[in-house]
């Protein structure tokens, strides 16, 4: 009975964190970093501002564990899309798409994780996010070289550069609006194609692995 008592304890501080996490997340969604402060946070959260505390005892912290959410939760998404691909090219394709997609439909709380202006405390824990997207590009693309189906290159100098040319394409200063779901299509099959002859797929192939890759649905996010 103790122990049961116990583990049901654990369980609901676990699920108070994660409404704590989810209500931060909510909000940076809306108004970026600078809107995840406690106080909102727990009356988004629907508690009191001294449980955030008890959680959080900085702000910091919080938007450190908002970050590491986000992340996990867009690395899933691009490895269930890549493990669905049949082969290491379609992979590549469908990482790539899910996560141009993705970013599309949740712009602001991509610029939030990815690309605002921050503190350097915040900045540097905000690298790690970066680290992540870059690595889980990276197997996929040394898994296409590896099979031949990719041209040889060091993927450790290539897979940052093909980021950064996605991140600015998405959500840069000078990337595009895009307000409807035709367009989203379009900006994702574009950014994708760019980056598959980036890596050095001819564009009879990288063209046909575009078409093939599935855009996820607003919903599936």
């Amino acid at each position: 009975m103790i122990y049961r008592r116990t583990e049901n304890v654990a369980r609901r501080l676990a699920e108070r964190r994660q409404a704590i996490v989810a209500a931060a997340r909510a909000l940076a969604a809306e108004g970026g970093m600078a809107a995840v402060q406690i106080a909102p946070v727990a009356a988004r959260a629907g508690i009191a501002a001294g449980t955030v505390y008890r959680y959080f005892p900085s702000k910091t912290g919080l938007v450190a564990a908002v970050i590491e959410a986000v992340t996990e939760r867009e690395l899933a998404a691009m490895r269930a899309a890549a493990d669905a691909a049949p082969g290491p090219l379609s992979a590549l394709a469908a990482a790539i798409t899910t996560f141009a997609a993705r970013v599309l439909h949740q712009r602001r709380l991509a610029w939030a994780v990815i690309a605002e202006p921050v503190d350097p405390e915040i900045d540097a824990l905000r690298l790690s996010s970066r680290q992540a997207l870059v690595a889980e590009l990276e197997r996929h693309l040394a898994a296409a070289v590896r099979a031949g189906r990719v041209p040889e290159q060091d993927v450790r100098l290539s897979t940052p550069a093909l980021v950064g040319a996605l991140v600015e394409g998405l959500i840069g200063p000078l990337a595009p609006d895009v307000s409807d779901k035709a367009a989203t299509r379009e900006t994702v099959q574009a950014l994708t194609l760019l980056a598959l002859r980036a890596a050095g797929i001819v564009d009879a192939r990288a063209r046909g692995l575009v078409v093939q890759a599935a855009i996820p649905a607003p919903d599936e996010t």
